[in-house]
């Protein structure tokens, strides 16, 4: 068993040694195929998750699944524009002789005009703003090397911190891959929001919850962006001296950062909900309590 073992030996070396190789320069020539096959079995679970996050990145999100949601709702919010149109014109004619009345009732009317149309055009605004973005997204990751995301022999430091940093890349890669995920659902889902929110801006009293909602769904959809800006910083690092011996340490604080950020903005998203909500609340209960008291 052990013959046969070492007749494969030689048969493993030329396998890994490529055509240039020679006999001046044999040694290293296998030593660099070794190291270059082991980088192959290290890259081989990493390749398809970075696939899946540039897919995720760049690809515009696929709302048409959601379009008869979205009929629906913009249906049911059409309901509402004969009671708005109902209270201007009841606002103009009270008005009387009042210039500044009869002023705030055409604003009010040029409004809700504006609303409808916008709400009527909130599947394809919605559209647009994705594809641009992907656009945009794709022209800047694009401009990053190939081989940045993927483990490479550049000097012997740099070789012993990916061996050692492999896995909790692998780690920072799939995190990513999680809230791109989780993003591409929203960002999918959120045309019908988009058109709820579009409504309420217009609305005095919802105004705040509109313009909640359309930032909230505004800043998942363009922090991909913010993610290729990220991604292309980390990657002209690699030009400065001092960090091109630590290229995986830079790969994994990118990942990092951009992971981070995704967890900034969803912090900041729900302190920022729970306030617009919390803040009509405490002024009805202080309504409440000076009626009461």
């Amino acid at each position: 068993m052990k013959k046969y073992i070492l007749a494969l030996v030689p048969v493993l070396f030329i396998s890994l040694v490529s055509a240039d190789c020679g006999i001046t320069n044999l040694a290293s020539c296998i030593s660099e195929s070794f190291f270059n096959f082991l980088l192959g079995i290290l890259n081989a679970p990493i390749q398809p998750l970075l696939d899946l996050v540039y897919n995720l990145l760049t690809q515009p999100v696929n709302i048409d699944i959601f379009s008869e949601v979205w009929g629906i709702v913009v249906y049911i919010l059409s309901l509402f524009y004969g009671i708005l149109l109902m209270y201007i014109g009841f606002k103009f004619i009270l008005s009387g002789y009042s210039f500044e009345q009869r002023e705030k009732a055409k604003a009010g009317l040029a409004k809700i005009i504006i609303m409808m149309v916008l709400v009527q055009a909130s599947f394809y605004i919605y559209s647009l703003i994705i594809e641009v973005n992907a656009s945009v997204t794709t022209v800047i990751l694009n401009m990053i090397q190939k081989d940045f995301f993927l483990l490479t022999i550049d000097n012997i430091s740099n070789l012993g911190l990916e061996l050692v940093f492999a896995i909790p890349y692998l780690i920072s890669i799939a995190i990513t891959l999680i809230l791109l995920t989780l993003r591409y659902l929203i960002v999918s889902s959120g045309v019908i929001l988009f058109a709820i929110g579009i409504f309420f801006y217009f609305v005095e009293p919802l105004n705040n919850y509109g313009r909640l909602i359309i930032n909230f769904l505004i800043s998942t959809i363009v922090i991909t962006f913010f993610y290729s800006i990220i991604f292309l910083a980390s990657s002209k690092l690699l030009d400065v001296g001092s960090f091109s011996n630590f290229k995986i340490l830079v790969m994994i604080g990118a990942f990092t950062c951009i992971n981070l950020v995704t967890i900034f903005v969803a912090l900041f998203v729900i302190i920022k909900s729970a306030s617009s909500v919390a803040k009509p609340v405490m002024q009805v209960i202080s309504v409440v309590q000076a009626v009461a008291g």
